[in-house]
């Protein structure tokens, strides 16, 4: 018999999980965001400007695009379950109208507490009547966003509204102004490197659990060296714990699992034992209770709206989670990266004023940067599909006698 030909070994898990998810494919929308962020700050050095990455203007950017980066979190659990919602921005104004209205007679928490459960019912009505009557979802939702907006109207009587009792002003500035310093980042960040490095090697690969545990630990022992403080607004913690808690449900349990087969096959998640109906609604009702806590924090922040509040804001949302390579056909779509779509925008927004750039350029250079992101996408997308097809069809090499006996 002929010597067989040594082979190399195959790469492990992890690594090859690390590479595929720093392909261009995957991490395109992060190349994209640090290279606007490396071509502003030459622009803004080369003009004399004043320096676009330094510290207040960075933590500047992460506050004004928290909200809408929340509300792309929970559009893109939606995307995700196959569906649409157009009626986030309605939904946020009505719950910033209702905690306003009722902040000075009920007090903060009970008056949150009923806003909340106005988005959470908004949601609920969209998702009930998108899944059991059957009606296509941006319909509906068109239909539930003007509705809700005539809701706003309503509430307000037309005119804006203020929290004009100091009580209730004080409370709502305390939920949404101000900052929260964090003395030691690095031990904060080993601890989480050390948890999550635990999980990996209680779930996946031990070789990679060890390496993330004495990376944390690393970090952690270096702390009183190396310890700097990170100081962020209010808003941007609440996304940062808002993403990373959805993230993790979405990627390590059966729900996050279940909900990605929702959308990519309801009918064939229907037949493997999957309640469809459950998920998708339950992704509406998420949606809308995120909405309605968006709503709380944009009153927080100007103690005021008006019927017009928000609107336009879904769009926006739609196009953070698009440049984040989300599909609006379901079952493929990272909340991180939508996050990260948001960041892009609002950072083309904050370099274009940094750069005194008018308006009117602005939406022609954004509208053009979503659409490219959606081309590429689109065109990545069909290419890996293209490929698949080529692989499920290539003829199978003839099994060896040797290998049978």
């Amino acid at each position: 018999m002929p010597p067989e030909k040594a082979t190399a070994p195959a790469p492990s898990g992890a690594r090859s999980r690390l590479a595929a998810a720093l392909r261009p494919g995957n991490a395109g929308v992060v190349y994209a965001l640090l290279l606007i962020v490396a071509v502003l700050t030459l622009l803004s050095a080369q003009l004399g400007r004043p320096p676009y990455l330094s510290a207040t203007n960075v933590i500047n950017i992460l506050d004004q695009s928290s909200l809408i980066a929340i509300l792309a979190v929970f559009t893109t659990v939606v995307l995700i379950s196959g569906n649409f919602d157009l009626s986030v921005a309605s939904v946020a104004a009505f719950s910033a109208a209702t905690v306003l209205s009722l902040v000075a007679p009920l007090g903060l928490p009970l008056a949150m507490a009923i806003a909340l459960g106005a988005g959470l019912v908004c949601g609920a009505v969209n998702g009930l009547i998108v899944q059991l009557v059957g009606i296509n979802a941006f319909i509906v939702t068109l239909g539930t966003m003007t509705a809700v907006r005539g809701l706003v109207l309503i509430l307000t009587d037309g005119r804006t509204i203020t929290a004009e009792d100091p009580a209730a002003q004080s409370s709502l500035i305390a939920l949404q102004a101000g900052y929260w310093t964090v003395p030691h980042v690095l031990a904060v960040l080993g601890v989480a490197a050390v948890a999550a490095g635990v999980l990996v090697l209680l779930r996946r690969s031990r070789r990679a659990g060890i390496a993330i545990v004495v990376a944390g630990l690393v970090a952690v022992a270096l702390s009183p060296v190396l310890g700097f403080e990170l100081r962020l607004s209010k808003p941007t913690y609440y996304l940062i714990v808002i993403a990373g808690l959805t993230w993790a449900v979405l990627r390590y349990t059966v729900i996050g699992r279940r909900l990605y087969a929702v959308g990519a096959n309801a009918e064939a998640a229907r037949l493997s034992g999957i309640n469809v109906s459950r998920y998708k609604i339950g992704a509406f009702v998420l949606n809308g209770l995120g909405s309605g806590f968006v709503g709380i924090l944009f009153a927080a922040k100007l103690l005021a709206i008006n019927p017009t509040g928000l609107q336009g804001t879904e769009l926006t949302v739609l196009a953070a989670a698009i440049l984040g390579g989300t599909s609006l056909f379901g079952g493929l779509g990272s909340v991180l990266k939508s996050v990260v779509g948001a960041l892009i925008l609002f950072t083309l927004d904050n370099g274009f004023n940094v750069l005194n750039l008018g308006a009117n350029y602005q939406g022609v250079i954004v509208g053009t940067v979503v659409v490219v992101a959606a081309a590429i996408y689109t065109v990545a997308g069909r290419q890996r599909q293209v490929k698949r097809v080529r692989e499920s069809t290539k003829p199978q090499a003839p099994v060896r006698q040797e290998a049978l006996r």
